[in-house]
């Protein structure tokens, strides 16, 4: 039987049941009828409509006007507060704001703008204008753009919500000489307008206030950190203005970096906001790509600060001084004007492989600052955090197109390295779309190895190698010269693709490449894992002639794009086959090249007797006995391991792109300052 209790105290009882058995107690719900009955009706009525006046729907539901009553939701407030007074900043009639935070937990912004009107308010003569604002949502100044031409709150409804939502708002106002106070809480006048008296020296609005904890909980508090970090960003959204910031010490942590006092006043505005949040980050670019515009026929301005950097990309975006974080329409014309610029430029500079790329490319490693001013801007949701207006899409597109094609043009060496940087991040995604679809189909598959690779018997890569061979001649006599044990031999066919001017897609379509790196079991690039190397040697085996100079050059361009961590491991290295086999009586040696050749006939060869000199033509016309003597045996071969030089990387970067890139004329430079080192030219 369910528990009963006393609870009324006068003799009757209710039954509190429990829940186990209120669910066998509880009588079957009666068919629902057509029409509700007479007491159903009854119990709804006109008594129980209720209406909340003045700002309690704020207090009954914080969420809807500050997105709850969180940490987040609790320095929204600030920031609807500061934004008053930026917006007189930015409409030019206030050049300093300062916020303060007290030991008491209250926040004080002060500004040197207009002040909030302070006489009778024409519909409600009974109030000033000042406490309409104060206790009225949708009250304010910025319906009308003849007030303020861009502004962050158009809702009517920021400074009144903070009233609503603190336990007490002072405001004072100095205007037309005469200072002014009134005293607010939880929504309420707590005291009538007073005229304070007479100055001469100042003017504009100073708000304090301080969140009920009634809505925010016991405890809860402003971050210093947080108003300080918020606080500078405004100071760099309009460089016109000067923020001074102060704090009292014992409300910062022992440990923290945020200063008691500071001023802010960046002139150049979102450029000094960029190169602050790099710091010391290496770019792409040597400079940021940095603007600004004028307001345009009343439609709207923009301001812009972009780099491209190895790391990943972010974007923080304002409209009317209001952080936008989950971006929208003035982002998305941002993200068009860079795309569309970058391949103007690769069109220009006859760059095919920058067909394939996105805004997804270009944004992925992209820093970027973008500050819009627009009339009567639309945003979702009444906290601003999405911007909503198509004309911004327009605006930012325009502002920023024309200075992009300028920029780029202006530095076309910066701007082919700000290209091939982006065309690398498209490859980047086209290559691990490819690797995702064949993880898919093979999931459930063996591993696949190139038909013709003749692979070794023993599995650990510790001691096995790999020769890559040019050709199937090549390839034959290679694998009667191996040890099978230990040695397996890849033959190529021709000249591999040069991947330092073919795209991710070409690339992908190379069946040579791709059995490459089947046979390896590695991914490129980011996926390379150097556990999963199926040899310990890679060797470059090619014939000792020019065509085959430039075949390990290709693959040495291969590896070291796609796979640079292989040649850092030490796994890539060269073969050196010989070129002459030189022999006299029962002597033969093998030379190297030209120079070795000589040397050898000069050291080696001076007795009687016929010296007989034969030229290799490649290595598929060598026996599997000369090539397993010279080039393959352990015991007797040389081997070149591939490194990069220590020093700047970037050096070997330019070095590649120079010599194996799509631009020739770099290449004809390269020869022409190397030109005086050539004593004898054979033809």
């Amino acid at each position: 039987m369910a528990e009963t209790d006393d609870l009324f105290g006068s003799g009757a009882t209710a039954r509190v049941i429990k829940p186990e058995t209120a669910l066998r107690e509880a009588p079957a719900a009666p068919r629902r009828s057509a029409s509700p009955t007479p007491s159903a009706e009854a119990s709804y009525s006109a008594a129980d409509i209720e209406v909340l006046e003045g700002l309690e729907p704020v207090r009954r539901r914080p969420g809807m006007y500050i997105g709850g009553t969180d940490e987040k939701a609790l320095h929204h407030l600030f920031a609807e507060v500061i934004d008053n007074s930026m917006d007189e900043a930015v409409a030019g009639h206030a050049t300093f704001i300062d916020v303060e935070l007290s030991a008491d937990g209250s926040v004080t912004v002060t500004d040197n703008g207009r002040g909030i009107p302070v006489d009778p308010h024409p519909k409600f003569k009974d109030k000033s204008a000042l406490e309409v604002i104060m206790t009225t949502l949708h009250s304010g100044g910025k319906f009308d753009s003849k007030v303020y031409e861009t502004s962050g709150g158009l809702h009517g409804v920021g400074i009144s919500v903070v009233n609503a939502l603190s336990e007490i708002l002072e405001v004072e106002v100095a205007r037309g000489k005469r200072l002014y106070r009134q005293t607010f809480s939880r929504g309420h006048a707590t005291s009538k307008l007073e005229a304070v008296g007479e100055v001469h020296n100042r003017r504009g609005t100073k708000t304090r206030f301080k969140p009920d904890e009634q809505i925010f909980g016991v405890g809860a508090h402003f971050r210093p950190e947080r108003l300080f970090a918020m606080t500078r960003s405004k100071a760099y959204l309009f460089g016109g203005v000067e923020i001074r910031w102060t704090c009292a010490p014992e409300l910062i942590k022992p440990d923290a970096a945020t200063p008691t006092t500071a001023v802010f006043h960046f002139p150049a505005g979102l450029k000094d906001f960029l190169a602050a949040e790099l710091g010391n980050e290496k770019m792409v670019t040597s400079q940021i790509f940095a603007g600004r515009t004028d307001k345009a026929s009343g439609h709207g301005a923009a301001e812009w600060a972009i780099a491209w950097y190895p790391g990943d990309g972010f974007v923080r975006s304002y409209c009317n001084t209001i952080p936008t974080a989950e971006g929208g329409t003035h982002e998305q014309g941002l993200r068009m004007a860079l795309l569309r610029g970058l391949k103007s430029y690769a069109e220009l500079s006859g760059n095919k492989r920058a067909s394939a790329i996105t805004a997804e490319d270009v944004m992925t490693s992209c820093a970027a600052m973008l500050s819009v001013f627009v009339r009567e801007p639309e945003f979702v949701g009444q906290t601003k955090d999405k911007l909503s207006t198509a004309e911004a899409t327009r605006i930012v597109e325009k502002a920023i197109g024309d200075p992009f094609d300028h920029w780029l043009t202006a530095a076309p060496q910066e701007a082919s390295r700000l290209l091939d940087w982006v065309i690398e991040r498209a490859e980047e995604r086209l290559r691990r779309r490819q690797e995702k679809e064949v993880n898919r189909k093979s999931a459930v598959r063996k591993l696949r190895l190139p038909g013709k690779l003749a692979d070794c018997s023993q599995t650990a890569a510790q001691g096995s190698e790999i020769f890559i061979v040019e050709g199937d001649s090549a390839g034959g006599s290679a694998k009667q010269a191996r040890n099978r044990a230990s040695q397996a031999v890849l033959p190529l066919r021709g000249k591999i693709l040069n991947v330092a001017n073919a795209g991710r897609e070409k690339l992908a379509q190379n069946q040579q490449l791709t059995d490459l790196m089947q046979a390896l079991g590695v991914g490129a690039r980011n996926h390379y894992r150097d556990d999963d190397l199926r040899y310990d040697k890679v060797i470059i085996m090619t014939d000792a002639d020019v065509d085959g100079a430039h075949i390990a050059s290709l693959l040495i361009t291969f590896f070291y794009r796609e796979m640079p961590e292989m040649i850092d491991k030490g796994h890539l290295y060269l073969a050196v086959p010989p070129l002459y086999r030189i022999s006299q009586g029962g002597k033969t040696l093998y030379a190297r090249d030209d120079k070795h050749k000589e040397e050898l006939l000069g050291t080696e060869f001076k007795g009687k007797g016929k010296v007989e000199i034969g030229r290799f033509k490649g290595l598929g016309e060598m026996l599997p006995g000369q090539l397993k003597e010279t080039t393959m045996e352990p015991s007797k071969r040389t081997l070149l391991r591939v490194g990069i030089t220590d020093g700047d990387i970037s050096v070997t970067q330019d070095v590649v792109e120079q010599l194996m890139g799509n631009r020739p004329e770099e290449r004809f430079r390269f020869i022409q300052e190397r030109a005086v080192f050539v004593k004898e030219l054979d033809i």
